[in-house]
C-alpha cells in the first residue's frame, strides 16, 4: 500500500494532491508540528534521513523530495496521466515549470524567508536581492498564465500540482501579495475549483483557509 505521510501545512500536500488527481488508492497519516518551533515532530523527522516533507512508503520503498515522489508515483500509478511525452510539443515548456516550481520559485521563497527573519536592514543588499528575485519569478508564473490555462499548456499535469504549494500555502510562511499578479489569481480560481485539489486540502489540511487569492 502506497503510504502518504503528511506533514500539515507543508509541501506534502502536493503528493496528496497528486493522488486525488489520479484517484489511486493510498493511505494518508497526518503528522502535526511542533506548536513552539512549527517543526516536523520527531516520528516525522525518524521517518527518512532529510527529516522534512513529503515522504512516503510504498512497500520497501521509503522517498523524499517532493520532484522525485511525484515522478515516482506517476511512472508507476499514473498510466501516462498527468504527464507529457517527449513528442508533445509542449513538452520543453512542461519540464521546464515542473523543475522551475521548487529550483527556482520555492527556492527564492524560502531564501527570503529565512533573511525575513533575520531583522536585516531594509536596505540590505543581500535582502534587496533576494526580494527581486522572488519578484521576477512570480512576473514570470504571472506572464505564463496569461497564455496559457496551465503550465505545460492546455493541459493539467504535475507541473500545475508542483507550484500550487508555493503559490499558496508557502505565504503561510513568506507572505506574497498577488495582487500584482492578476493572471496568476485567475490561474488560482482555475486550481480551486478541481474536484481532485477540493478533495485534497480537505483531507490533508482540514480547516486550513486556502490562499487562493
Amino acid at each position: 500500500m502506497l503510504t502518504v505521510h503528511h506533514l500539515g501545512k507543508s509541501q506534502s500536500e502536493r503528493i496528496v494532491w497528486l493522488c486525488e488527481e489520479l484517484d489511486i488508492s493510498y493511505e494518508l497519516k497526518h503528522y502535526t508540528r511542533d506548536a513552539q518551533t512549527m517543526l516536523a515532530p520527531p516520528d516525522y523527522k525518524a521517518l527518512h534521513p532529510i527529516g522534512a516533507a513529503p515522504v512516503i512508503t510504498d512497500g520497501d520503498v521509503v522517498l523524499a523530495e517532493s520532484g522525485a515522489v511525484v515522478e515516482y508515483i506517476v511512472a508507476k500509478y499514473g498510466n501516462g496521466r498527468l504527464t507529457l511525452r517527449a513528442d508533445d510539443p509542449d513538452f520543453a515548456q512542461f519540464l521546464y515549470w515542473f523543475h522551475f516550481a521548487n529550483g527556482t520559485l520555492q527556492a527564492s521563497m524560502g531564501r527570503l524567508m529565512i533573511l525575513s527573519r533575520l531583522s536585516l536592514a531594509d536596505d540590505n543588499p543581500i535582502l534587496l536581492a533576494t526580494k527581486a528575485r522572488v519578484d521576477r519569478a512570480f512576473d514570470l508564473v504571472d506572464a505564463r498564465t496569461r497564455e496559457a490555462e496551465y503550465l505545460a499548456g492546455s493541459a493539467f499535469t504535475t507541473a500545475d500540482i508542483m507550484i500550487g504549494f508555493s503559490l499558496t500555502t508557502m505565504r503561510y510562511f513568506q507572505p506574497y501579495d498577488l495582487a500584482r499578479c492578476p493572471n496568476i489569481l485567475r490561474y488560482l480560481a482555475r486550481i480551486g475549483a478541481r474536484e481532485g485539489y477540493r478533495r485534497a486540502m480537505d483531507k490533508g489540511d482540514p480547516g486550513m483557509a486556502l490562499l487562493l487569492t
